[in-house]
């Protein structure tokens, strides 16, 4: 399989819903292959028309829980009961993502984005939270739907933060649909070297969010560019690339979506010329590195 690459909704819009499928036209206009969509308690559309419009044009999905997420639905929260409810509506996020006909489900599946633990971690959260994730894994490949978790920053969870820990925690799973994301712009605050964290999850592998270190257009800020490529070739990656970051335009007034997101500077005023920029820089890099 060659290097797909893609681009996540937010870039564009706030959101999903069924008045938004012109952006899948737009995504393919500017070069994507794929097309990262979102879901949550907040967020409704109908996945066949997303699927339909997306198949049309060659595009492929991906689905994140990007929209409202109960704090209380967490595979690896203390009370059984949040990690039953968890588990519950990971599920139904799997089925649409089913319905989409996405290929994978990804994020950090294991906890809640903003819940971070300031304490030595029980002896118990991995194992438990692995035993969600087995089951969350087996019911995606039920349905031909990946689970891939992704590592993300300290400020974000405690509890997996380096590819290190991610590769534990699917070790612990033991299911070979449960596959990772690293993403460039989580890793700066948590990694000192880019291509030992690519080798790392290397069998593992699923894709990579491609992110500045600012949420900008990739390509001069803090990520060693040429070291992500050369990992990556050493490796033969073969798998998904995706820009991530917040339209800094969008909202009402211009600007409140990013700042909505914590972003308060101006990242990614026009998605389409970030997305332009952006893959060109990738596959530039990608191409100079084979």
């Amino acid at each position: 399989m060659p290097i797909h690459y893609g681009a996540h909704c937010y870039l564009f819009t706030d959101g999903w819903s069924d008045d938004r499928l012109p952006i899948l036209d737009t995504a393919k206009a500017v070069g994507l292959d794929v097309f990262e969509v979102v879901v949550g308690d907040d967020i409704s559309y109908t996945p066949r028309l997303t699927r339909r419009r997306a198949e049309s044009l060659g595009l492929a999905l991906t689905v994140s829980p990007g929209g409202l997420w109960p704090p209380n639905c967490d595979l690896s929260a203390d009370d059984p009961a949040d990690r039953a409810r968890g588990l519950v509506w990971h599920e139904r996020q799997v089925d649409i993502a089913a319905e989409l006909g996405a290929v994978a489900y990804t994020g950090a599946l294991y906890g809640h984005p903003g819940t971070v633990q300031r304490r030595l971690p029980p002896a118990d959260e991995f194992p438990r939270t692995a035993e969600g994730l087995r089951a969350l894994a087996d019911y995606g490949a039920q349905r031909n739907v990946a689970i891939v978790i992704e590592p993300m920053s300290h400020f974000r969870t405690h509890l997996v933060n380096t590819p290190e820990q991610a590769m534990r925690l699917i070790a612990l799973t033991d299911h070979p649909n449960l596959r990772v994301l690293l993403d460039t712009y989580h890793l700066i605050t948590e990694i000192r070297d880019y291509a030992q964290a690519i080798h790392a999850v290397a069998p593992k592998l699923w894709g990579l969010h491609a992110c500045e270190s600012d949420r900008g257009v990739p390509g001069g800020g803090l990520v060693p560019w040429d070291v992500v490529f050369g990992a990556l070739k050493a490796i033969a990656f073969e798998g998904y690339v995706l820009l991530e970051t917040y339209n800094s335009s969008i909202g009402d007034p211009p600007g409140t979506f990013a700042f909505q997101r914590g972003m308060f500077h101006n990242p990614c005023p026009d998605g389409a010329a970030f997305v332009q920029q952006g893959i060109a820089f990738l596959k530039a890099g990608m191409k100079h590195n084979t």
